[in-house]
């Protein structure tokens, strides 16, 4: 029996998967034709992430500033990688970017100094860089990524982590005065996060969003300045933090996620007088 007839014995669909098959199998032995690495063949395990169960610290042993540390956000996630082609360089890792800030500091009936992203507070962008300043666009460059450089024989099993928290410091005295008298009554924070576990190609840039996490880190506090130091705040409201959401979704990067500058660098000191012409008391970097 002659090819073309065995090729008419055969039913259409099962002659085309043979087809494929062997043009697969050439594809894999031929030097032109190499693998890529897509999301289907990336396995993501063990993702968590969680918020310390523990109150926000306050710390009254300056008499210049009020210090707060509030609990740890924490996220880790093991990957396992499939083999990295010759040439090519993948990173594996956490980028985070801040989607919503309000930060006020209450001195009375003087006024309040806040902390502001002039562009998210105007929407002009989705989501401000939350990288270390010199990672872009990752969280960090310890345990926060991992680089695997091809080429790679067989697929690699890595885990990456990260933690955040906030540790600042708030003056007693309205920030523009030349006086040292405390006049701070209240601070209030709220801030939300979006946190991606990423695969980027570090040539091409192309980027696959393996997980998405969004987090929200909330700080409400009570000052009596009259007080002696040491005994003026306390915390109001809930004394715990709501955890983080691993969503069953991938949400999409925002650029301005990615780049310069991050909210450290673009964030404004604000003083806003109860009367009177808001103050820039410390600009963008």
């Amino acid at each position: 029996m002659s090819i073309l007839a065995r090729h008419h014995l055969v039913p259409p669909s099962l002659f085309l998967l043979l087809l494929f098959v062997a043009s697969t199998m050439g594809c894999l032995q031929s030097i032109a034709c190499k693998p890529r690495i897509r999301r289907e063949n990336i396995v993501v395990y063990e993702v968590s992430a969680s918020i310390d169960q523990c109150p926000t610290i306050i710390e009254e042993n300056s008499p210049i500033v009020l210090r707060y540390k509030t609990p740890y956000f924490r996220a880790s996630a093991g990957v396992v990688m499939p083999p990295v082609p010759r040439n090519e360089t993948w990173v594996v890792g956490w980028i985070q970017a801040c989607t919503q800030m309000e930060f006020y500091n209450t001195y009375g009936d003087i006024g309040m100094s806040s902390w502001e992203l002039p562009e998210l507070r105007e929407g002009r962008v989705k989501a401000i860089s939350d990288s270390d300043g010199v990672s872009y666009p990752w969280y960090g460059n310890t345990t926060e990524t991992v680089t695997l450089t091809g080429p790679t024989s067989k697929p690699s099993r890595l885990t990456v982590s990260m933690n955040d928290n906030f540790y600042p410091s708030v003056t007693w005295a309205v920030p523009i005065s030349n006086s040292n008298t405390p006049m701070l009554t209240h601070i209030t924070r709220d801030q939300s996060f979006i946190t991606w576990l990423v695969a980027m190609n570090s040539v091409t840039k192309e980027r696959i969003v393996l997980q998405t996490v969004r987090w929200r880190m909330r700080v409400d506090i009570a000052v009596d300045p009259d007080m002696p130091l040491g005994s003026r705040a306390s915390l109001v409201g809930r004394p715990y933090q709501e955890q983080p959401h691993i969503l069953n979704y991938q949400e999409p990067i925002p650029p301005n996620a990615l780049g310069r500058p991050n909210a450290n660098d673009a964030q404004v000191l604000m003083w806003r007088p109860r009367r009177g012409a808001p103050l820039v008391v410390i600009p963008p970097k």
